[in-house]
């Protein structure tokens, strides 16, 4: 019996042993070889540390191939990963090592002083370091350690990782992600997306993050690619490296960043055949400007946590803005109103998932998978969004985030769309707040473009006259930016509390 995502993920270490995987930001070359070794060894590492399987390793790392092979040596160990966001705080971690208990918990060095008596309140007793130079007490753990001969076998529907919710609303939940989740949706991407041994990606997503680890990374593995390995993102590296890459990963603001950078340029972008954007909606607008800039459409789709990718605009056809495409091959979708009936083509509800890709539920939380995952394997988003006569899916905002005013439902996509039309507008976010009249009250909070073309008057006269009078923002507000997590989403929750109070006394 196999160790299924492992054995598939490192299959290129034996057959093409000395191809490269990956080139750090030094410039060093990393082949498959020494991929895998890295792993096994990583593994053994573990093991001797006491993982079993089913046991949760958890790390919160700095980006390193190192920290790859800690996730790929936690998997062939037979133990279930779990990234930890290097922006969470000690009281954070608390929470998720007390909700998951992991055997081991891997952390930065600077961080260790400070996390090792959090660690050891929640029961976590073995706590090893690993920066983002991929130094520490696991790596010269892992350098001492013999190879492991064989992965240590796991079924297809044993877990392999838990990736932890935003928590935009409450406790952050685990999401139980199995091999067959991991597997079959990399695989699905790998073949949408046409990606093979001839493709260079450039990669500057975090890793413990679904983007950045089960896509970007899972893809290149299965596919044969090797990636221009990053620490993050930085224009002048990513422009810099375009001309020797043929793919790009990224959230919207890599887009507008590049964007701005005079540089980016057809010619640039000539050795490029494909721009992939995700984990939070780009706008129109950017679409059309960067086709105008490079001649490439960028292709946008539809992932969450739970489920890994779900949607993509098509390779070939149509990359319609303002949309996430198709769902994938092996995914069925539904949108379903407000009385569990699915809504005819062209309503708004909320998107319901079911494939090879879902989670198996929240990790410690059977009440919140009953609420969310049916028993028949239909996953509830929580997304609302509307399928068109052509089938393509456009997301209008989250279940959460819908407005009611007045007793009618407000979708801030609709009106965002609008306002980020206008001139001098650089983006914006509509939320809804506590009114004593409306129940809510709709609310604007705008990002000029510098330009000074912008104000509340001309925004409510521009948008006036296209939409209802009880969807027209009862407020307009002006920002410097709209704060975002890492990946890129703006925390309209924070909004929410912080406006709270806007329409009392």
């Amino acid at each position: 019996m196999a160790n299924c995502l492992v054995d598939a993920l490192l299959a290129g270490a034996k057959t093409a042993p000395k191809t490269p995987f990956a080139t750090a930001a030094d410039g060093t070359i990393y082949d498959r070889a020494a991929l895998a070794l890295g792993a096994r060894k990583m593994a053994t590492a573990l093991i001797d540390q006491g993982v079993l399987p089913g046991d949760r390793v958890a790390a919160q790392v700095g980006k390193s191939l190192a920290s790859l092979e800690l996730y790929l040596g936690t998997v062939m160990a037979g133990g279930i990963f779990l990234p930890l966001n290097t922006a969470y705080t000690a009281a954070e971690v608390s929470y998720f090592l007390g909700n998951a208990t992991p055997r081991v918990f891997v952390c930065d060095p600077a961080e260790q002083a400070g996390l090792i008596s959090v660690a050891e309140a929640v029961g976590t007793q073995t706590v090893l370091t690993l920066d983002g130079k991929g130094e520490g007490t696991l790596a010269d753990a892992q350098s001492q350690a013999p190879p492991l001969e064989q992965p240590i076998p796991r079924d297809p529907d044993d877990l392999a990782a838990i990736l932890y919710t935003s928590g935009t609303t409450g406790r952050s939940k685990g999401a139980m992600l199995s091999h067959q989740a991991l597997l079959s949706n990399s695989n699905t991407l790998t073949d949408l997306w046409r990606f093979t041994e001839a493709d260079v990606l450039i990669h500057a997503l975090p890793i413990y993050h679904t983007h950045g680890l089960f896509v970007a990374t899972n893809v290149a593995l299965l596919s044969g690619a090797s990636l221009i390995f990053l620490p993050g993102f930085d224009a002048d590296v990513i422009l810099e490296a375009m001309p020797q890459a043929t793919a790009l990963m990224g959230v919207p603001t890599f887009y507008t960043r590049l964007l701005a950078d005079p540089r980016l340029t057809p010619d640039r972008a000539a050795n490029m055949r494909l721009f992939i954007s995700g984990s939070a909606p780009l706008l129109a607008e950017t679409h059309r400007d960067w086709e105008a800039r490079t001649g490439h459409r960028i292709l946008e789709r539809y992932g969450m946590t739970e489920t890994n990718m779900n949607t993509s605009n098509p390779y070939e056809g149509e990359r319609r803005p303002g949309t996430v495409g198709f769902p994938l091959p092996d995914v069925a979708l539904r949108i379903m109103g407000e009385d569990g009936v699915e809504v005819t083509p062209g309503e708004i509800g909320v998107i319901e998932v079911r494939g090879p890709n879902v989670f198996s539920g929240y990790w410690q939380m059977p009440e919140k998978t009953a609420e969310e995952l049916r028993p028949d394997g239909w996953f509830i988003t929580g997304d609302l969004g509307r399928v068109d006569a052509e089938g393509y899916v456009t997301i209008v905002g989250r279940a959460k985030d819908l407005i009611i005013s007045g007793g009618f439902n407000v979708y801030p996509k609709e009106v965002e769309s609008l306002i980020d039309d206008l001139p001098g507008v650089l983006e914006s976010a509509v939320i809804g707040v506590p009114h004593p009249d409306f129940g809510e009250a709709v609310v604007a909070l705008v990002v000029p473009d510098g330009s000074g073309a912008v104000s509340k008057d001309s925004i409510l006269a521009g948008i006036g006259d296209q939409l209802a009078k009880f969807k027209r923002p009862k407020e307009v507000l002006f920002l410097d930016a709209l704060p975002r997590n890492t990946m890129g989403k703006v925390q309209k929750a924070a909004f929410r509390a912080d406006y709270s109070d806007l329409f009392k006394g």
